[in-house]
């Protein structure tokens, strides 16, 4: 299923565009810290669910020891023991578990032995049983919530799988003809240029039958089931608009089990996602927009949690009291309340609403990533973080008791490894704005008179995220003895709706600038720093701000620019990311004079001002940053006589998903730098831009 494969690929970062940012480097030479080689080794904590009883945990671990991309495995652990079994053997994976009401039965996605598809086991792991194969859809379809949720009476799975659409025999043919607009796949997907045209529907299966029912039928999408508490009903979101694939515009719905019928609960302009029943059925909660235009992937307008009664009357934005973008929420048992994971500067807290109103508790509020939760009907919590010493763990934390953490996965790779500090400071951008924020991890190794190289590497999105939380590129780089600044430029997630907007229409301007304002912070405050050796790098937006930066500056002395956009006009008829300009400057760029302002703050338009050794990195079959941008780039820098190669990935989407194609940007990021790279002691300071 489409959701657990990204679930699995995303869990480490907010987005896809950022994972090749979290992803680390190994040193040649180096004796301390981490070498790029350990990513195959790194463990990480994925899903966590509490049995309803709460005495055990079904989580998943990501695993990148294999050829190919990362993949799941399942396991339980028993709170009282905390002994862990893995559900299937070594070479079985699994995902997304979900408990049955009673805590009888565990379901997950994934594959054991021959078959792939819903399976159910035992909470201590065994009796694993083959339910119903699953196929998804390459779509891209951003913010899907549940795929499976059980009946109230246990006796039914519903999950989501996929049809062929009615477009999907033309669009499969000799020749192949396309009549969708959105006739491109979704990001990561990486294997085709093309959109397979399967459309995903519900269905339910009985547990003791395996008997398989379809209940939606039509040419769009269903997704993010919840199952009503008295067995009636089946919310779903979907895009019922005429024109779905240029309107992203999803609304919640709720199917009728007796006789498959659909009632309409919302019909707005904004998106609503993932919908889940209260526990008295009464009430639905859900994560929502205000504004008319939102993004298939990503949004400026932080999304906040709303609740509205069964009937999809009185809706309420109950989030708006806590101003920063806000995850899925999920009930209190009790229904008095809701939890959800709050961005706030580099963070990713986990808090409680109650939904009578009043004032927010964080019950995680330490400086890293929470990703995935669970609540107990005891008051126990269970969840997934990653702080800034350690990949993301499992933790346990009882109603009334401290968090534990009670896996620790990586205890071989990290033993004997220091891990790099992580340093935040803040400045006044450029035009008295704004206080900006950027994160610095030091480098290993350091001495009273030392100097080290400095990486500057910006996160994607715009509206995304850097934070203190373990980033294993950044301590490979420190490994090396290497600094890397990660900023937190307007536009960015984390601050407040004001500051997520103040990259409108100012693509290419302002947010630049608080790029090269941290640096210039960065290079006069920690004095190690040396000024000869500086690089710049990003992924998605972050390539795309390399690639603006190094016609801006000569300051650098290597670049690396990763599934960047290089030429805003081309880019906004390439990608299936089709909203993208509209919602970043308020209209289509055929109006107005938009057109001259993307081409104005198009980096290929000031290329003849480049003079940074660049290597460009893109994945072969990019649809969200089509690797025509690269291609542009690098024959533009070549015919400026700038130094520039060109790294093709084959198999690989919007970002690199296979960990070998990471251990070899690592390694060749690392060989960049060094060629370029004065040697370390050179005579006096040349570089005085900063």
């Amino acid at each position: 299923m489409r959701r657990y494969l990204q679930s699995v690929l995303l869990r480490a970062g907010f987005c896809l565009c950022c994972t090749a940012a979290l992803f680390v480097f190994a040193p040649s030479g180096s004796t301390q810290g981490l070498a790029s080689g350990d990513l195959s080794r790194l463990r990480s904590v994925g899903s966590v669910e509490l049995s309803p009883d709460s005495r055990r945990i079904a989580y998943t671990v990501t695993m990148r020891d294999r050829p190919g991309r990362p993949y799941g495995q399942l396991w339980l652990m028993d709170v009282v023991t905390q002994k862990s079994v893995r559900v299937g053997g070594e070479k079985d994976s699994g995902g997304g578990p979900l408990w049955s009401p009673d805590g009888k039965w565990l379901a997950f996605q994934g594959h054991q032995g021959e078959k792939g598809g819903l399976f159910l086991a035992r909470p201590d792991g065994t009796d694993v049983t083959f339910l119903a194969s699953l196929s998804g859809t390459n779509s891209p379809l951003p913010g899907t919530g549940n795929d499976v949720t059980w009946s109230p009476d246990g006796k039914q799975l519903a999950f989501i799988s996929s049809t062929p659409g009615r477009e999907a025999v033309e669009a499969a043919g000799d020749p192949m003809v396309i009549t969708r607009y959105l006739y491109k796949p979704d990001a990561g997907e990486g294997m085709t240029r093309f959109n397979d045209n399967q459309r995903l529907h519900i269905f339910a299966v009985d547990v003791a039958t395996k008997q398989v029912r379809q209940l939606t039928q039509g040419n769009f999408d269903e997704h993010s089931m919840d199952w009503s508490p008295d067995g009636k009903e089946i919310l779903f979101a979907s895009n019922r608009e005429p024109n779905q694939d240029e309107f992203f515009n999803y609304d919640i719905f709720a199917l009728k089990t007796a006789d498959n019928s659909v009632r309409r609960l919302t019909a707005t302009e904004y998106n609503e996602y993932e919908p889940l029943w209260s526990p008295d059925g009464k009430h639905i909660v859900y994560r929502g927009t205000r504004r008319g235009v939102t993004d298939r992937e990503t949004t400026m307008e932080d999304t906040h949690v709303w609740v509205m009664n069964a009937d999809g009357s009185d809706r309420r934005e109950i989030g708006s009291v806590l101003d920063n973008r806000q995850g899925a929420p999920r009930w209190a048992p009790d229904g008095s309340a809701v939890y959800f994971t709050l961005q706030e500067r580099g963070s990713n807290h986990l808090v409680r609403l109650p939904i009578s109103g009043g004032k927010a508790e964080y019950l995680v509020k330490d400086a890293g990533v929470v990703a995935s939760w669970s609540v107990g009907k005891d008051g126990a919590l269970a969840y997934s973080f990653a702080s800034s010493l350690d990949a993301t763990e499992l933790y346990l934390k009882t109603a009334s008791g401290a968090p534990r953490k009670i896996t620790d996965l990586n205890t071989q790779l990290f033993a004997g490894k220091p891990i790099a500090e992580v340093e935040s400071f803040t400045f006044i951008s450029n035009d008295n704005k704004f206080e900006v924020e950027a994160f610095l991890t030091k480098p290993l190794g350091m001495t009273a008179t030392s100097k080290h190289p400095l990486i500057v590497n910006i996160h994607g999105g715009p509206h995304g995220q850097n934070g203190p939380a373990f980033n294993f590129k950044n301590q490979v780089y420190a490994a090396r003895g290497w600094a890397t600044l990660n900023v937190n430029y307007r536009g960015s997630t984390g601050y407040g709706q004001k500051f997520a907007d103040a990259v409108f229409g100012d693509q290419d301007g302002n947010e630049g600038q608080d790029v090269l304002y941290a640096v210039s912070a960065a290079v006069r405050r920690y004095l190690w720093i040396d000024r000869e050796r500086l690089g710049i790098e990003g992924v998605s937006y972050g390539g795309q701000l390399t690639d603006w930066l190094i016609t801006q500056t000569n300051e650098f002395k290597a670049a690396v620019p990763i599934a960047g956009i290089a030429n805003l006009v081309s880019y906004n008829y390439m990608t299936y990311y089709n909203q993208y300009e509209e919602m970043e400057f308020g209209q289509f760029l055929h109006q107005g004079n938009l057109m001259d302002v993307a081409w104005e703050r198009s980096a290929l338009k000031h290329v003849a001002a480049a003079h940074t050794p660049t290597m460009l990195m893109h994945g072969e079959n990019d649809n969200d940053v089509p690797i025509a941008e690269a291609e542009q780039f690098f024959i533009a820098l070549k015919d400026v006589g700038t130094e520039a190669i060109f790294v093709r990935y084959p198999r690989e989407g919007h970002g690199l998903a296979e960990t070998k194609h990471q251990i070899d940007s690592i390694d060749r990021c690392i060989a960049w730098y060094e060629k370029h790279f004065p040697k370390p002691g050179a005579e006096g300071v040349t570089n005085v831009q900063p």
